[in-house]
């Protein structure tokens, strides 16, 4: 880094913790992922709307995923002499502009289109978050101001299905995704209230990905994330089935169940920041193991209604803390190119969750639920052997 760059970088270090600007990066990962869950609660009545089959309408969540990953692994080098706070406030505008499209949308081009903006967003805003709180808050206070800011995430979880469901079915799920431009429209207020000023930083070019992936540890890290995704989303995309077979239940009781798991994931992002001030290699590897002994008891004991309602609420506590935790590791391990390795966490996360999505969906058709979690399961246990015989905690 450059002398201007380094006495930037100790005046942000020395200056106060800007919990405004934390909050508006809150604000803006709800709309974000508020936004991006909106169709799995709206799919019947946007494919009727615009005589589309549900498979094709559908394809807006895939747009979405796969543009997003593309984004994350561009954004910080295409915007690399541009102030961050104006590539935030930017991406902001590009969630509204999402929200507005798809609610005006006419036919499936014209959705794509809005989806492919979200996904524009969506990667470029969570690869550009761990580095961003790095500068808004001291040291000392980032993994609570990541557990914050993903508390936002928690919230679009637990309100955007169920609101969006009900909601959609009074007002018509045009005016959702309004509603969820003016939740847009708020957060840009406050980000252009709160944000201060945000210089870029590091050397970001194509080949910086390469150079911090080939960082000692890095690497790793990097696999471990993909691993504990793909566990995660091969359990969580196969969660209802799983409900409605194994324990026997309706819809009234799988919406339960999952609004327990994710009430239980704002406690997880907490004891996330909790642990981390402990321990930050046994926070990485403890959750994915806790979620290893609940998916393997889940298949071999499932079927009774509180004990896999409680094993489901445990699971959603032990992954809140897994964002949270992968994000402070990157702030800890890679400081000088957060953003850089903040994109390939944001890649492997969304390559997780095609890869979780589509090995589960092979393995219910072949041979059932259980055995997705059981492969959840291993999955997640050679992912908790990563991170201890090979990650490394300390800058890489």
């Amino acid at each position: 880094m450059t002398d201007a760059t380094i006495v930037a970088a100790q005046s942000e270090a020395d200056a106060p913790p800007a919990w405004g600007a934390v909050l508006a990066m809150t604000l803006g990962v709800f709309g974000l992922v508020g936004a991006e869950f909106l169709p799995a609660s709206l799919l019947t009545p946007m494919a009727a709307d615009l005589r589309i089959s549900e498979g094709m309408a559908g394809q807006a969540v895939t747009a979405t995923a796969a543009v997003a990953l593309v984004t994350s692994l561009l954004i910080t080098v295409v915007t690399r002499r541009l102030d961050r706070r104006l590539v935030l406030v930017g991406l902001s505008v590009l969630l509204i502009f999402s929200n507005l499209l798809v609610a005006m949308a006419s036919n499936l081009p014209m959705l794509l289109v809005g989806r492919v903006l979200l996904g524009m967003a969506l990667g470029g805003f969570w690869t550009l978050s761990a580095a961003t709180m790095m500068r808004l808050v001291p040291e000392p206070y980032v993994a609570k101001a990541l557990s914050v800011m993903f508390l936002g995430v928690s919230a679009a979880t637990v309100f955007a299905a169920p609101v969006g469901s009900y909601v959609g079915d009074i007002v018509g799920w045009r005016n959702v995704f309004l509603g969820a431009a003016v939740l847009g429209a708020i957060a840009l207020v406050v980000q252009l209230a709160t944000l201060p000023s945000l210089p870029p930083r590091g050397h970001s070019r194509f080949g910086t990905l390469v150079e911090v992936l080939a960082r000692p540890g890095v690497g790793f890290a990097m696999f471990a994330i993909l691993l504990v995704f793909t566990g995660h989303f091969a359990f969580f995309t196969y969660i209802r089935p799983f409900l409605e077979t194994v324990t026997g239940v309706g819809v009234e009781g799988v919406a339960a169940v999952l609004l327990g798991f994710g009430v239980a994931t704002f406690f997880g992002n907490y004891l996330g920041a909790v642990l981390l001030e402990r321990s930050m290699r046994f926070t990485l590897a403890i959750m994915p193991v806790v979620m290893a002994v609940l998916a393997l008891s889940l298949s071999a004991f499932g079927g009774n209604l509180a004990g896999d309602a409680a094993m489901v609420a445990l699971w959603g506590l032990a992954f809140g803390a897994v964002p949270v935790a992968w994000s402070t590791w990157i702030t800890r391990a890679v400081p000088d190119e957060a953003e850089s390795a903040g994109g390939l966490f944001v890649a492997a996360i969304n390559f997780a969750i095609a890869t979780g999505a589509a090995a589960g969906g092979a393995l219910f058709d072949a041979s059932g639920v259980a055995s997705v979690f059981v492969a959840s399961g291993v999955v997640l246990i050679l992912a908790a052997l990563t991170i201890v015989s090979a990650v490394r905690t300390r800058p890489a």
